[in-house]
């Protein structure tokens, strides 16, 4: 059913005249008659009857009226829905606890007047193609890792140098160290379940381990960090990796320690990207946003892959 006709239909309900109908929608009379011809063509009924003063509702129409109200209505509401600045800008932060949802949190504590709608998605591939197809508005990622060119219509900006530092139980032979360098951590087992072959972060740990000698094992399944943490406590022989920026809570009992990396120290680049051609208009915000609140870093005495995108 068109809606141009179901709103000519009200109109000439409302005004009681043709005429008068298409003064206020602004087109021609027999436009006017032309459109309430088609929709009584398609509900198969006569919706008004003439009068001495105009054209009145019939039996039908008057049964149609509220309904018509009812359509338009409905459509005004689906419109709003979707109309910019209308619904919340959609962000993907890949996990509760990692340094997206820290900067995402800042963002709202700054900005609480943009409702946010913020996601979880796993791999790179799933965010881009909601980014293309609009599903979200933006994703934190490390980009552009090999073999993985960004499509010509997704953009990017380097948002954040997250440092990573080793956490160790209390029985870890470097667990008194106030710093350690990359040459101290070669020999020594860093244990990373989860890490997904293939993917942005799968691509930062294999180049790290390539340019410093480590030894990382992502054997086991990946319970969560619940259970990272109750393994890296009991085993004397394991650490891992941790992102400075990463939302860290464990048992006061545990005894972890979470020690800085340094000579030189290795930092995840975050990136923010979204769809060239996105009209949310808070997107050009959390950019703003994300850039005041990230100057441009000291990169020296740092790491990155080299495919990191430039900041």
């Amino acid at each position: 059913m068109d809606l141009d006709t179901v709103r000519t239909f009200v109109a000439v309900a409302d005004a009681g005249q043709f005429q008068e109908a298409a003064a206020e929608l602004g087109i021609t009379q027999q436009a006017v008659s032309k459109r309430i011809a088609a929709l009584e063509r398609t509900l198969a009924v006569r919706l008004f009857t003439r009068t001495p003063r105009g054209s009145g509702l019939s039996i039908d129409g008057q049964a149609f009226l509220p309904h018509a109200r009812e359509l338009l209505r409905v459509a005004e509401r689906a419109a709003t829905s979707v109309r910019a600045g209308r619904r919340p800008l959609r962000v993907d932060v890949i996990a509760s606890r990692g340094a997206a949802t820290g900067l995402m949190r800042a963002f709202h504590r700054a900005r609480p007047e943009i409702d946010l709608d913020v996601v979880m998605l796993l791999d790179i591939e799933t965010a881009v193609a909601a980014i293309r197809s609009g599903t979200i508005d933006a994703s934190f990622r490390a980009v552009a890792a090999p073999g993985r060119p960004l499509p010509e219509d997704v953009e990017a900006v380097r948002v954040l140098d997250e440092p990573l530092h080793l956490l160790t139980g209390p029985g870890h032979a470097l667990a008194s160290a106030r710093s350690v360098t990359m040459e101290q951590l070669v020999g020594h087992r860093i244990w990373m379940p989860g890490i997904v072959p293939g993917s942005e972060w799968g691509a930062y740990y294999d180049d790290l381990v390539a340019a410093f000698g480590l030894t990382i094992e992502a054997t086991g399944p990946n319970f969560g960090s619940d259970a990272l943490f109750d393994t890296i406590a009991d085993t004397p022989a394991l650490a891992t990796f941790m992102g400075g920026r990463t939302r860290l809570v464990w048992p006061a009992g545990h005894g972890l320690r979470l020690i800085p990396v340094t000579d030189p120290t290795p930092v995840y680049p975050h990136a923010l990207l979204w769809h060239r051609d996105n009209p949310h208009p808070a997107l050009p915000t959390l950019r703003a946003h994300l850039t005041a609140a990230t100057p441009d870093q000291d990169t020296a005495g740092t790491w990155t892959p080299d495919w990191a995108l430039p900041r």
